[in-house]
C-alpha cells in the first residue's frame, strides 16, 4: 500500500512517498503554502498521480505530548484535506522530526541553503516511515 506522507508547515508542506510495499519512505518534494486550497489540490494531484492509498501528516505535539495552537492548525488543514479525498488520512506524532531531518542533512555536509530546501520533504519522510514502521510491527506475522 503506497503512503504519502506530510509535514505541515505554516509556509511550505514536506512531502514524502513510501514505495509500493509500504516499507520505505523517501523525501519527494516540497509544496508552497500560498493558500490552504491550492495546496491541497497539489496532494490530491500528488496522490492521483503515485496511486497513493493513505495520507499520514505528522501532527506537531509537545514534548509532554500536549496539542497546542500549531497542531489545531494542522487539523485544520487536515479536515480541509479529508474534504477533498476519498482515501483515508491519519495523524502521526512528529515530535523531533524536524530536528532528526536537519541532523541527518549535517551530517552529509550540506551547505544551510540546501539544507533548508530540503528539510522539510526529509522529516515528512521521517514521519512516514515511523508509521510504516509502527504499522508493520502491528501486523500479524506471515511466517
Amino acid at each position: 500500500m503506497r503512503s504519502l506522507g506530510l509535514d505541515i508547515g505554516e509556509k511550505r508542506i514536506g512531502v514524502a512517498l513510501s514505495d509500493s510495499l509500504g516499507i520505505m519512505a523517501g523525501a519527494l518534494t516540497v509544496i508552497e503554502r500560498a493558500t490552504d486550497e491550492a495546496a491541497v489540490q497539489q496532494i490530491v494531484d500528488l496522490v492521483l498521480e503515485n496511486e497513493v492509498e493513505r495520507i499520514v501528516v505528522g501532527m506537531p505535539r509537545s514534548l509532554d505530548g500536549s496539542l497546542g495552537k500549531q497542531a489545531q492548525a494542522v487539523q485544520s488543514f487536515v479536515d480541509l484535506l479529508k474534504e477533498n479525498t476519498d482515501i483515508p488520512v491519519v495523524t502521526w506524532d512528529e515530535r523531533l522530526s524536524t530536528v532528526a531531518a536537519e541532523r541527518a542533512l549535517l551530517e552529509t555536509g550540506m551547505k544551510r541553503d540546501k539544507r533548508k530546501k530540503h528539510r522539510d520533504s526529509l522529516a515528512a519522510a521521517f514521519i512516514l516511515q515511523g508509521y510504516l514502521d509502527r504499522e508493520k510491527n502491528r501486523s500479524p506475522s506471515k511466517d
